[in-house]
Order: structure tokens, then C-alpha cells, then sequence
């Protein structure tokens, strides 16, 4: 089981636009479009979340189960590109 607390990097911003219904990451250089699954992911990354409790937490959200390996994937890749800490 993962305990570790992924997240957001202080220098980065997310938020919901309603004109485009997308959640936006927006970096030190740019923005990044998120799509639906990568968003409710960091959304959740705030220091309190375990990455189990991500992947239980959106398995119950969305009926479904076996998540866990895309979840750590997504993680990993934040965490390699420095937005989540």
C-alpha cells in the first residue's frame, strides 16, 4: 500500500475554467489542458491524500476498481515533471 502525500507544487495553479469545461494546470511557463481522469487525480494531490487513498477514493467515485497502476503512473509523471512534491 502507498502512503506517500503527494502534492501540488506551491508554484503551480489548477483551476476549473467554465467557458471551455476543462480543469487547466497552469505552469511557471505555460498551461496545460487536463483531461478528466489526470484532474480528479491532482485534485487530490494535497498533502493529505495518500495515493491509496486517491485510488480508493475514485473507485468508489466512479464504480470501478483496478486503478491503481494508472493513478501511480500519473503520480510518478507529476513528480518527475516537478508539479507534484
Amino acid at each position: 500500500m502507498n502512503t506517500a502525500l503527494p502534492l501540488l507544487s506551491e508554484h503551480l495553479r489548477m483551476r476549473y475554467e467554465p467557458a471551455h469545461a476543462v480543469w487547466m494546470l497552469f505552469l511557471p511557463d505555460g498551461v496545460m489542458k487536463l483531461n478528466d481522469s489526470a484532474a480528479e487525480i491532482i485534485r487530490r494531490c494535497d498533502g493529505r491524500h495518500t495515493v491509496q487513498a486517491i485510488v480508493n477514493e475514485l473507485e468508489e467515485l466512479f464504480e470501478t476498481s483496478g486503478i491503481a497502476a494508472q493513478v501511480q503512473t500519473l503520480i510518478d509523471e507529476g513528480t518527475r515533471r516537478g508539479w507534484l512534491v
